[in-house]
């Protein structure tokens, strides 16, 4: 069994749900508090023991490779102004030199072509698979959840999977269950990409993480479009699990914030935001006066409808 070493990041995406703010400004680069979405990504990783960060990127994307850079102009800045502290979490965000590589999506193709441009960086080796846009709270991260369960069933490939209402699950990719593992992972006998309704596997859907062994590029180099005309990693991941490949998927601990939606955005800052040691705090208490405020229509500065829904159930979870 090959230890997980490295990990790949799909960031080519255009973000058109995020327009105009996505123009200039690419939709990793958004933030969650005040750390773009893909560094709380790379953190995940690298808590997980992530020692290579690959990126899959496209064009206008060049401000990703700057952010895992040095800014030797700011640094000394800092440095000259006594900003040990700023500094310091600089130094901790910033990879080592040789753990990040970049490799270009020339056209939008989909996640698995995405995955496949990546498989020279990735070589004969099992790797992870992190979308960006899924932000998982939970502690330990969610990778690092999936890993320990890579090593006990002593390799193949891993999901990470959550439940949803059954009438969601067509939305979804979902998977079918097979024996267990402990009381998180189970052995996957099934993929269904957006199942019909009523032929659901399960309530299970795919969350966003993944570890896959090298040989869904094989897959992926043969695969055709699929839906929406593009490569999918769901289909290659099907073609893995008929070859004979093990598959496990872990239901994780933790919270999942689609931040490729405006809703979940939101929600993943409210979220992180009462996490946080010194906003949490002061952000409850604004909450908690928003939450009882008249939410008549036009109403701009009050929360609504989806997104008061789900400020209600954090602030009740954050009080647990």
């Amino acid at each position: 069994m090959k230890k997980i070493r490295k990990a790949v990041f799909p960031v080519a995406g255009l973000g058109t749900r995020f327009l105009p703010a996505t123009k200039a400004v690419p939709k990793e680069m958004l933030t969650v508090i005040d750390r773009p979405v893909i560094q709380w990504v790379v953190d995940e990783a690298r808590e997980a023991g992530i020692e290579h960060f690959i990126f899959v990127t496209g064009r206008n994307k060049g401000v990703i490779e700057d952010h895992f850079d040095r800014q030797f102009e700011l640094e000394e800045t800092l440095r000259r102004r006594g900003k040990t502290q700023a500094l310091e979490m600089l130094e901790r965000d910033l990879p080592q030199a040789g753990q990040t590589s970049f490799t270009r999506q020339q056209e939008p193709r989909g996640l698995g072509h995405a995955v496949w441009c990546a498989r020279e960086l990735t070589g004969e080796e099992p790797f992870a698979l992190l979308l960006p846009d899924m932000l998982i709270q939970g502690r330990p991260g969610c990778l690092k959840q999936m890993i320990d369960v890579y090593e006990q069933t002593s390799g193949g490939n891993i999901i990470a999977v959550e439940e949803v209402p059954p009438e969601e699950v067509h939305k979804y990719g979902a998977v079918g269950m097979g024996r267990t593992k402990g009381n998180k992972a189970f052995q996957i006998t099934s993929m269904v990409e957006k199942p019909d309704p009523g032929k659901e596997p399960s309530n299970l859907i795919i969350s966003g993480r993944y570890i896959l062994q090298p040989e869904i590029f094989d897959h992926l180099a043969r695969q055709k479009p699929g839906a929406g005309g593009e490569i999918q990693i769901t289909d290659a991941m099907i073609a893995l699990l008929e070859s004979g490949q093990d598959f496990w998927g872990v239901k994780y601990e933790g919270e999942t914030y689609d931040c490729g939606s405006k809703l979940g955005f939101l929600s993943a800052n409210i979220a992180f935001g009462l996490a946080d040691g010194h906003l949490g705090p002061m952000l409850h208490d604004i909450l908690n006066q928003l939450s009882g405020q008249d939410t008549g229509p036009g109403r701009a500065d009050s929360l609504t409808g989806n997104l008061r829904k789900k400020v209600e159930k954090l602030l009740t979870r954050n009080a647990g």
